[in-house]
């Protein structure tokens, strides 16, 4: 259990933030400037709020009205930066076990051999930190932070110096680690991408203050919160659970309270639980159920919201067998439909229109 509430002044930016979260991944979101990494940094102890309180597993880091005010190396905390920032003198197997002997045996609940299974990163135990890729560094520093059996880790946007496929190649092992051990993880991100396939909590943060906090698939999928989360992001996250693949037709079928969705093949495995996001820009609304058409998905539903927004763009938020889904059509295709309320109608959504990056194991 993650317990923050702290309040800061930095020169003329205020920051005044309040949110607890359970266990699993915490993800900071919000543009940059926010106070995302201030943040951090107070539960890390590097800097000094003026007040308030933060609480790691039951145990008081901070409380300025105790005066309670934990040094950095008292909180056993493991935090990784957006560089790996790795000893060069030393091998991998010599930063993790700087991590390790940082702890006294007697308090020590990860196993050296779990962490690098996990991380794989066997095969790197004997190399320097010069002779690793960016990826291959972070999953070092990873596993530095980790050998020091933290309460819990902080993770400051650590993706952000790689390219694409590093990132791609990372993100697994990310969500490995907490799966494996249930430490729990405060994560920085600028990136949704990292939030769908992390995130068990999603906290919105703008101009130093929480805007919301919540569940990944409530507040991705709120029209009124999409100032915060990006207009190019809009749309509905809904949990699904691999029903089963098509390889002749290269067709994966997600089952979710509204019913099936083909996607593009994904490499999950039969039953595994899944979160999914459905770009708003990609969900087609008719009234009758359309015949003969390409269209893989067509979801009954029914309309929930219907409101303008800029640019004549319409959002219409549909339940969809509980789940809520989120489109956006035109005014002119509102105006040829009259969407209202109650009113039923059906879903259209491309299966190629759910790429990869849309689809998350969980």
């Amino acid at each position: 259990m993650l317990e923050v509430a702290v309040q800061r002044r930095q020169g003329d930016f205020a920051l005044d933030v309040a949110f607890a979260a359970g266990g699993g991944v915490t993800a900071l979101f919000g543009p940059s400037g926010s106070g995302k990494t201030s943040v951090v940094e107070m539960v890390a102890g590097l800097a000094r709020p003026d007040g308030g309180r933060i609480v790691v597993e039951g145990r008081v880091l901070f409380d300025g009205a105790a005066g309670i005010d934990l040094a950095p190396e008292a909180r056993r905390l493991g935090y990784v930066f957006q560089e790996g920032r790795l000893f060069p003198h030393l091998s991998v197997r010599g930063n993790l076990d700087f991590g390790r002997k940082r702890v006294p045996p007697a308090e020590r609940h990860l196993g050296f051999d779990d962490v690098v299974g996990v991380l794989g990163i066997e095969s790197l135990l004997d190399r320097r930190p010069n002779r690793l890729s960016g990826g291959e560094k972070q999953r070092v520093a990873i596993g530095r932070a980790l050998l020091a059996s933290p309460r819990i880790l902080l993770m400051d946007e650590p993706l952000a110096a790689l390219d694409a496929p590093r990132k791609a190649e990372l993100l697994p092992f990310v969500a490995g680690v907490a799966r494996r051990f249930g430490i729990p993880i405060l994560y920085v991100s600028h990136s949704m991408d990292e939030v769908l396939q992390l995130a068990d909590t999603l906290v919105l943060m703008e101009s130093g203050r929480v805007a919301a906090v919540g569940g990944v698939e409530q507040l991705l999928s709120d029209p009124s919160l999409k100032a915060l989360t990006g207009r190019g992001e809009a749309g509905a996250v809904v949990a699904a659970h691999v029903a089963g693949h098509d390889d002749s037709t290269g067709i994966t079928r997600l089952a979710f309270a509204g019913g099936t969705l083909m996607v593009a093949r994904q490499d999950l495995a039969v039953g595994a639980a899944t979160r999914v996001r459905i770009h708003a820009r990609d969900i087609a609304i008719a009234v009758d159920r359309p015949e003969r058409i390409s269209v893989r998905n067509i979801l009954s539903a029914t309309v929930k919201d219907v409101t303008s927004g800029e640019d004549h763009v319409v959002d219409v938020v549909l339940d969809c067998g509980g789940c809520s889904l989120w489109a956006q059509i035109t005014a002119h295709g509102q105006a040829q439909l009259g969407l209202r309320p109650g009113m039923r109608v059906h879903a259209l959504i491309k299966a190629m229109t759910v790429a990869r990056g849309d689809v998350a194991g969980r």
